[in-house]
């Protein structure tokens, strides 16, 4: 999700940084950003295609379900249900908000959904207070660079970066992702400091 949903990569962003004094020891949460304002427009055009459908769709749906055969019942009720499940799922993708917290050795990673539906969260325990560190990642082979051809620069694969964490029991977890790799350096910094 750090790929859409940036966290902030500075401790001056106090509208997205919180640092809290618990039990004598500092802890700091990071909060996502949304996403651009672009976005919305897409969530407009889809609204107005699902509109247009449910208004094409909505006498023969009815006519369906009013057979009394409760296939048809069930096959107009998934119809419906599918319209409106697309626009609720794009919302839900607008006011999704990933939280960091960091105290000490543990992290806690909590998501939510409409700010406050708590969807998951997910307490580690790290080896160390530091255990963290940033890898690169690319799925797949990056044929337009082993071509070396300067007309598909625009074409090659450059993949991303992941900010792992190391848990106490050797195990490693992804805690976010991102295009950059500054960007994940300066997330790292910020975490081990608290």
């Amino acid at each position: 999700m750090g790929l859409m949903y940036m966290f902030p990569v500075s401790e001056e962003e106090t509208d997205r940084v919180e640092v809290k004094d618990i039990n004598n020891t500092k802890s700091i949460t990071l909060k996502t950003y949304g996403l651009p304002m672009l976005f919305w427009g897409y969530f407009a055009a889809i609204a107005i295609v699902i509109g247009a459908m449910y208004i094409a769709v909505r006498g023969p749906v009815e006519k369906l379900m009013a057979t009394g055969d409760q296939i048809n019942y069930v096959l107009g009720l998934g119809a419906i249900a599918v319209m409106a499940g697309i626009p609720l799922f794009l919302l839900c993708a607008f006011f999704y908000e990933k939280f960091i917290t960091k105290n000490g050795k543990e992290i806690t990673l909590t998501h939510r959904v409409f700010f406050g539906i708590l969807l998951l969260r997910k307490k580690l325990n790290l080896k160390s207070a530091d255990a963290l560190f940033v890898e690169h990642f690319l799925d797949s082979p990056n044929v337009a660079k082993m071509k070396n051809d300067p007309s598909l620069r625009g074409f090659e694969n450059k993949g991303h970066y992941q900010l792992w964490a190391i848990l106490d029991d050797g195990k490693e977890v992804v805690i976010d992702k991102a295009a950059r790799k500054v960007d994940l350096d300066k997330i790292k910094t910020i975490l081990c400091k608290y």
